[in-house]
């Protein structure tokens, strides 16, 4: 055998022998650990709900794989996203027609400054309009009055 060859057997030799004092001294350690009663009590635990514990992880790949399907599924994302946007689209609609409504009578009511009479107040009553919000600040009215009692 030559010199290099032994050189290389003798550093083989000593690392398995610092491995195995390693390993060694972490099975004593788990050993030390596995005698305490905490443990072992715990590891009873362990052992007799294990069917449970199995059930539930079983649950919980299910659980996950149907989660990932459905999030990678791109025909589903898509589908989402137009259901929403069917959604939202009339609610949008119906905002920006608000506000124009709300801004054009700020304008005139601001350009307006004549003064409205008795009168003109008792017209305005029987305006179809006036009369709906009436019935529905009469019925909102009445919805918070009963939900105080």
């Amino acid at each position: 055998m030559s010199k290099s060859a032994v050189d290389q057997a003798s550093k083989s030799d000593s690392n398995l022998d610092s491995h195995t004092s390693i390993t060694t001294e972490e099975q004593i350690d788990v050993l030390n650990r596995l005698l305490q009663p905490e443990i072992q009590q715990s590891l009873n635990v362990l052992i007799d709900n294990l069917p449970k514990l199995s059930e539930m992880v079983i649950m919980l790949i299910k659980t996950y794989d149907v989660a990932h399907s459905l999030v990678t599924d791109d025909v589903l994302k898509k589908d989402t996203i137009g259901a929403m946007k069917q959604f939202i689209e009339p609610l949008e609609e119906n905002a920006k027609t608000f506000a124009a409504n709300a801004i054009e009578a700020k304008d005139r009511a601001e350009a307006n400054s004549s003064t409205i009479g008795l009168f003109g107040l008792l017209h305005m009553l029987k305006d179809p309009q006036a009369q709906k919000l009436f019935r529905f600040i009469q019925a909102y009215l009445d919805i918070t009055n009963e939900k105080q009692k």
